[in-house]
């Protein structure tokens, strides 16, 4: 892929995920436990990586948390973010190719998502009681992640020849 449409495409892919992530934060919680979401931003960062590789996913999800945090107008939202982004990323990183269900990857990555954001909680907040919540985050995570996985998978499934073909 030439430089100018890996680009476009790390653009592209990150609008999209910033406004997945803007539609999200509308959404009212489904669920009365605070802090859980669904993550469709995260569908953004699993299709870089399929199509552009983990260097433009990285891209991808440092430029949403970033302008997500500025759009949520919250210093605390950046920290969260770029906490459970980071431990997500790295694990996707581990995993990528060696699981061969995108779903999968997409559990894995949920998990860590929430853990690096219960470890920034732990850290804010001075106390390691936070982690009484892990429970109820590792199953939230599952399902959403289950969720933004299917729908990635999806995705590909639909576009594999026409946006292979484009981006190269």
């Amino acid at each position: 892929m030439n430089q100018t449409k890996r680009i476009a495409a790390d653009a592209l892919f990150a609008s999209l995920a910033l406004l997945l992530f803007l539609v999200e934060a509308q959404i009212p919680p489904v669920l009365p436990i605070p802090g859980i979401k669904l993550g469709l931003a995260n569908i953004m960062t699993l299709l870089t990586m399929h199509y552009c590789g983990k260097a433009d996913a990285a891209a991808v999800l440092f430029v949403r948390i970033v302008l997500g945090s500025i759009f949520a107008g919250n210093v605390s939202t950046f920290l969260y973010s770029v906490t459970g982004g980071a431990l997500c990323f790295l694990i996707l990183c581990l995993l990528f190719g060696r699981l061969r269900q995108i779903w999968a990857l997409s559990i894995f990555g949920a998990i860590a998502h929430n853990t690096g954001q219960l470890l920034a909680a732990s850290v804010l907040l001075r106390t390691a009681t936070v982690f009484w919540y892990l429970p109820y985050l590792l199953l939230a995570a599952v399902a959403a992640g289950a969720f933004t996985g299917v729908a990635a998978h999806a995705f590909i499934r639909k576009f594999k020849r026409n946006i292979k073909g484009s981006l190269q």
